[in-house]
């Protein structure tokens, strides 16, 4: 169950091993054996939960979102979150910003101090505390001030051989399309890749994330790679959404929530092979204990450490039986030793559950009508009002 992953300087062409689905992915100079990236999620894709990603398959493993403003302020968070192991290559921060100086600035810290090897530009967030400021999923709808952050990150970027990226979604509302023009202006600006989420602002995260838009992008963006992100909870859903879009890659979020293993199955399929990790609760027990020792070593505070593993139970835990008061139990552990005494009273010669354990992790939530600054869609352009305005939309919050 444990591999070491592979990314190497690129090298020409696309050649892909026998049997593989797909060629590695190339994202500037960076050449990612297995076409696969863990999308940043807030209080989920810290070291820790990194490392456990790593430890089953190669691919590209993103760290916690983390904003222009808080990073060229120099906020201990900030640094914290932008903080890697020594084997952790590539180093992968993704921005959040709405000032494109900020944005800039930001970047080249992080390229200057040689903190990162790659950054990706967030433009996927669907909550109404960003978007109620223009922030987020509903950001490229100002034409220039997209295009304007995107070639400050590049340019920024660009002299020290730093890739950047481009992860978005389709647009506000399916009245208020804008992923074509994004991803084209994204392209021309000189990212390396592009990444889109099958979801409008407006969908949130409910209903079917939307592939044929991926598609669509991949149809429109030729000179660089497409990721397709939405709905994948399973290897096979990774190869149905190659086999559906043609896109280059994917991006993994939700779906490896409890499932670090997730990586392994998907790097197995990427390369052919029909492997995959079914494990029992004992296993599952093991790596929510490895998880929590690893977050004691990131937070160097066990109860801070253990009140973030809290939310991680539930996700570790689907459908297997459990109980409802055991499973309540393990949401409020304060100390590994209170974690142990848990697993320990846990039926831990459970095999796989199947079909239980598989598919959505979390609550989905229901469609959203996005909350924009008032006459946000009168223009596509930006008016002075709403430029003094923006900097209040960079705020620590997940998004994608």
């Amino acid at each position: 169950m444990t591999t070491t992953p592979e990314t190497l300087p690129a090298a020409p062409g696309d050649a892909r091993a026998p049997g593989a689905v797909l060629p590695p992915l190339r994202i500037g100079p960076l050449t990612v054996t297995t076409p696969v990236v863990l999308a940043p999620m807030a209080g989920v894709t810290n070291a820790a939960f990194r490392r456990l990603c790593r430890e089953s398959g190669a691919g590209l493993y993103v760290a916690e979102m983390v904003t222009s403003r808080a990073l060229v302020e120099r906020s201990p968070e900030s640094f914290r979150i932008i903080s890697f192991e020594p084997d952790e290559v590539p180093r992968s921060v993704q921005l959040y910003g709405v000032d494109p100086t900020t944005i800039g600035a930001a970047v080249r810290l992080l390229v200057e101090e040689d903190r990162a090897d790659h950054v990706d530009l967030n433009f996927g967030c669907p909550v109404p505390k960003v978007t109620r400021r223009g922030g987020g999923a509903v950001l490229p709808w100002k034409r220039e001030l997209f295009a304007s952050i995107v070639r400050a990150a590049v340019d920024a970027a660009r002299p020290y051989g730093v890739p950047v990226t481009v992860k978005m979604r389709k647009g506000i509302d399916d009245d208020h399309l804008t992923y074509v023009e994004a991803g084209l202006t994204a392209q021309d600006a000189g990212v390396a890749s592009v990444a889109l989420h099958g979801r409008t602002a407006a969908d949130y995260y409910s209903g079917t994330a939307d592939w044929d838009a991926i598609a669509t992008l991949k149809e429109a963006v030729t000179d660089i790679p497409v990721l397709g992100n939405g709905d994948i909870w399973s290897a096979e859903d990774a190869l149905a959404m190659v086999a559906h879009t043609g896109c280059d890659g994917v991006v993994v979020g939700r779906g490896c929530q409890g499932r670090p293993w997730l990586f392994a199955d998907l790097a197995a399929a990427f390369a052919g092979s029909d492997e995959r990790i079914r494990p029992g609760l004992g296993e599952v027990a093991r790596v929510v204990r490895r998880h929590a020792e690893l977050m004691v070593d990131h937070f160097g505070e066990e109860s801070k450490a253990l009140r973030e593993m809290r939310k991680h139970m539930a996700w570790y835990l689907k459908g297997y039986v459990v109980g409802g008061e055991t499973r309540a139990a393990l949401g409020l552990v304060s100390s590994l030793a209170e974690l142990d005494d848990r697993l320990a009273g846990l039926d831990l010669d459970q095999p796989y559950p199947g079909d239980a354990a598989e598919g959505p992790r979390g609550r989905a939530g229901s469609p959203k009508r996005p909350i924009l600054p008032y006459g946000w869609l009168d223009s596509r352009e930006l008016s002075e009002d709403f430029r003094r305005d923006l900097h209040e939309a960079e705020l620590s919050v997940s998004g994608g």
